[in-house]
């Protein structure tokens, strides 16, 4: 175990609250810089129009990823708190243009991977900050504890102004015990997939991007059957592949 990067107290908390804040460099810096290159060569690469909150699942069409998804650096965060039998389930570049970046609104991503999995309790998310990320830029921010209420009421909003087209209803939020994650570049957080997040509009002068890598315990049972399963890939990262999953073999 020595080679894991979370202590003790830390996978406490993070299995109390739903998540843990990693305020140290998870990549060497050369490697980091690698990373933020590749981030940008996608967003030069857009189609005219579109926004840099919409690189989904980049990996499927960029190789050069899986060097940092299947990075011991990473792999030893996510370990203490899923265990040894880990699948890559999705990443994503989420960022936030300067002064027009859009609010996503509070919600469980378990709540659109619902069917998709046979359980939701065995899934991380490892939110890498590319930029500096705080309150005034629109960082990440959850309500802690809420990983174990199962699954919320949503309403419809608007996509304009919102990253997606509906949030749990607002009176089921408190706000108030909000804990916003300000992080400086090459740190990150860790959160359980069913906790609520979201994140306020950029209003700023300055870009908030990040990487969100997202792994689950192949004790979990992928359903190819459901809907959005059809053409989603899971890839092999580390450990045994318990509930024979259709995974795809990395070699790096």
């Amino acid at each position: 175990m020595s080679n894991l990067r979370i202590t003790d107290e830390g996978i406490k908390q993070y299995h109390k609250d739903g998540f843990l804040l990693f305020k140290q460099p998870v990549f060497a810096p050369e490697k980091f810089n690698e990373l933020v290159t590749i981030f940008e060569d996608l967003v030069a690469k857009q189609a005219a129009g579109s926004r840099i909150d919409e690189l989904d699942k980049p990996h499927f069409s960029e190789p050069r990823l899986f060097e940092f998804l299947m990075a011991d650096a990473v792999l030893d965060l996510v370990e203490p708190l899923i265990g040894p039998n880990i699948g890559l389930w999705s990443s994503h570049f989420i960022a936030k243009e300067p002064n027009i970046g859009r609010a996503t609104p509070w919600h469980e991503d378990s709540s659109y991977w619902q069917g998709r999995l046979d359980r939701m309790d065995q899934i991380v998310t490892v939110w890498l900050a590319l930029d500096r990320t705080d309150r005034e830029n629109g960082c990440l921010r959850v309500i802690p504890g809420t990983h174990t209420n199962g699954f919320s009421e949503y309403v419809e909003v608007d996509k304009a102004t919102n990253t997606f087209g509906s949030e749990i209803k607002p009176e089921l939020i408190d706000e108030s015990q909000a804990v916003y994650f300000e992080l400086n570049p090459n740190e990150c957080s860790l959160h359980d997939g069913r906790i609520i997040h979201g994140a306020q509009a950029n209003t700023s002068d300055r870009r908030r991007a990040g990487y969100t890598m997202r792994y689950f315990s192949l004790e979990t049972k992928f359903n190819p059957d459901a809907p959005g399963n059809e053409t989603h890939r899971l890839f092999y990262c580390r450990g045994e592949n318990i509930a024979n999953n259709p995974l795809e073999t990395i070699v790096i």
